[in-house]
């Protein structure tokens, strides 16, 4: 890790995880230029979900690319991936001089407004393996990331994840922690988020 990204890094601190805040990972000027980049190059779905028995419209859009052809699958959603886009690739060989590690696949996320969200959830899928690394790029609105613990409900966290910023998260954090991104009522911007991780 070269010593400005030292400089910027936050460490949430948490107990049983390993949880990192990279601020302005990408100045502004970059941020703006991705995020222009991604809402009108990536190819997004919108996939149904159940719950409790019901067919839903997932709350916002998606996107899976990557560098091989494995699949991802998650509540019941198996998604195809796509190659990576040269922008992507350039994002993804930035954060692995960061994390020292090579990740194959980035779900990318489309929040819409404050009416899409992601409820409570850890990424702990067995094709991402013991100790999953996901790397979090946040482009656009702010949102609150929400965080609890597994065994003890009462530990919470949440953090505002800005335009341009990175969100770590290692060791055994999904396997002690669950997050999510709550829906909010305030009148507010689109998100697009990027989750780089290894599927095994």
């Amino acid at each position: 890790m070269n010593f400005q990204c030292a400089q910027r890094r936050h460490n949430l601190k948490l107990p049983d995880s390993e949880i990192y805040y990279y601020r302005n990972f990408f100045n502004h000027e970059e941020a703006d230029h991705y995020l222009r980049i991604f809402k009108t190059t990536i190819l997004w779905q919108q996939d149904s979900i159940k719950v409790f028995g019901k067919v839903h419209a997932q709350p916002r859009l998606t996107a899976l690319y990557g560098d091989n052809d494995k699949p991802y699958t998650y509540s019941n959603i198996t998604m195809q991936p796509r190659n990576f886009t040269s922008e992507l690739k350039s994002i993804k060989q930035q954060i692995e001089e960061l994390c020292e590690i090579e990740f194959t696949s980035c779900l990318l996320n489309l929040y819409r407004d404050g009416k899409d969200g992601n409820g409570w959830h850890a990424d702990d899928e067995k094709e991402l393996g013991i100790n999953p690394i996901i790397a979090s790029v946040s482009l656009g609105q702010e949102r609150y990331f929400h965080l609890k613990h597994k065994n003890t409900p009462e530990l919470k966290h949440k953090i505002l994840l800005e335009h341009g910023s990175l969100l770590l998260m290692k060791g055994e954090t999904q396997h002690n922690w669950l997050h999510q991104i709550p829906k909010t009522a305030r009148p507010i911007g689109e998100r697009i988020n990027l989750t780089f991780r290894n599927i095994k």
